[in-house]
């Protein structure tokens, strides 16, 4: 266990979220929001009018941003940037998809969780455990 990599710690970590405007109100009413300086914030509000291609920035901006430690991100929104989510790998952010109003979360296509699937299935194989 001492040999394990350390992650790295921001005393100021926020959580960043991509979402639907209700999951949105309901993060930011809870305190999650913020606004820096540059007036940079840490949520990006899906709806009907937003492009692929802005979700995209918002992913890659959330997930290389050093005061970031989460990223939740409504399972609906993910799966239209599903070779981004699947192809993340790094520990921190972390990154959790979410249901939302109007989509019910789906586990079959979670990427995180279907990694934990493999992850057991793998050290139960190799362990002699089924």
């Amino acid at each position: 266990m001492a040999n394990r990599a350390q992650i790295a710690t921001n005393n100021s970590a926020l959580i960043a979220m991509i979402a639907d405007e209700d999951t949105i109100v309901g993060l930011l009413m809870a305190g999650v929001g913020n606004v820096d300086l540059r007036r940079k914030t840490n949520y990006l509000i899906v709806d009907s009018k937003t492009t692929v291609k802005q979700i995209e920035d918002a992913f890659k901006e959330f997930t290389t941003r050093e005061d970031i430690a989460i990223v939740l991100i409504s399972q609906f929104v993910a799966n239209m940037i599903r070779f981004l989510v699947d192809s993340y790998n790094k520990p921190v952010p972390a990154i959790l998809e979410i249901p939302s109003k109007d989509h019910p979360y789906d586990p079959t296509q979670d990427s995180v969780l279907s990694r934990v699937k493999y992850l057991f299935s793998a050290e139960s194989v190799a362990s002699g455990r089924r």
